[in-house]
């Protein structure tokens, strides 16, 4: 192999094999946006904040059975050297009323997670959150893995499938027919990678004899048709000074409050001072200290000086 294809190949989360749905990539994605530096093993995630960059809703008895089937399903890991299976959480978390969820990673996920964060800007992150294809989600990084040479290498077409999670390792197989395959997962996700990402991508399929046998992927870059209205690393870098758990509740109380406008989150979550104001203001909120029925996160903007205070009209 060569060293330039060992490289590309380092990332085998990319082309590891597992079935993950939609809504189970997404939190997947959402964990690597969140993934920081010193390694730690535990995050709290908003449900809020995860809703608000897909724009889709969800119910707590369909977010328990995600993460309950991600908590079992294994991750298969195969090198040249080893073949690994490997299991995403020690534990989950749900915090009662508060729109939280927190995830205990396990050590043996950790590296492989970073290296996926390693390969995708917060751009690219926000786009494979914005894909609803489950395939899309998982063609898009491999594909983009590629994008400075203009195509993937060849892809053994059963492996590809094994990488997808439409066959096992007792044969049993979905999407059989080659037609069944492009009109159910290869043209509806490159038709979502080329409206939502930076890449424009096609395939195409080889064959040896009389069945189809590989399928390679060209990507070229392209111009973002709509700009991506968020930036999943403000919310991902915690402050020098600031807690964790301080920096990731004010981001929570802004979802909350519905206070989305990402300058105003953007000036906020870089400030020590503002998230203890926010934290300050949540708790005095809360305890009836401040009476903010009609617009909590209106008056959290003017305590925090961002926008100034209406004057109420004098009647002439």
């Amino acid at each position: 192999m060569s060293k330039e294809l060992e490289i590309r190949q380092h990332n085998a989360l990319t082309s590891a094999r597992y079935d993950y749905t939609e809504l189970q990539q997404d939190l997947m994605f959402f964990i690597i946006s969140k993934l920081r530096p010193d390694n730690k093993d535990s995050y709290s995630l908003s449900i809020m904040e995860l809703s608000r960059l897909t724009g889709k809703k969800y119910n707590a008895a369909y977010l328990h059975k995600a993460t309950a089937d991600m908590g079992s399903r294994v991750l298969e890991v195969l090198t040249e050297k080893s073949y690994k299976q490997i299991w995403m959480f020690q534990q989950v978390e749900y915090h009662l009323g508060q729109g939280i969820i927190e995830f205990d990673l396990t050590k043996h996920i950790l590296p492989y997670l970073f290296d996926l964060k390693d390969n995708f800007t917060s751009y690219e992150l926000a786009a494979a959150l914005r894909l609803t294809s489950k395939y899309a989600k998982r063609i898009y990084p491999l594909c983009s893995q590629w994008k400075d040479l203009g195509e993937t290498k060849k892809y053994d077409l059963q492996e590809f499938k094994r990488m997808l999670g439409l066959l096992d390792d007792k044969g049993n197989e979905k999407m059989k027919q080659i037609n069944e395959l492009r009109g159910k997962v290869l043209d509806i996700a490159v038709k979502q990678i080329n409206e939502h990402t930076e890449l424009h991508v096609s395939y195409k399929l080889e064959k040896v004899g009389r069945s189809f046998k590989n399928i390679i992927f060209t990507v070229k870059p392209q111009a973002l048709a709509d700009p991506i209205p968020f930036d999943l690393v403000a919310t991902a870098q915690p402050l020098p000074g600031v807690q964790q758990s301080h920096f990731d509740n004010a981001a929570r109380i802004l979802d909350e409050l519905r206070i989305t406008d990402a300058k105003h989150r953007q000036t906020i979550l870089a400030s020590a001072a503002h998230v203890a104001e926010v934290n300050r203001y949540n708790h005095d909120l809360k305890t009836g200290k401040v009476k903010a029925s009609r617009n909590p996160g209106g008056l959290l903007l003017v305590r925090l000086g961002l926008v100034a205070a209406k004057v109420p009209a004098v009647a002439k």
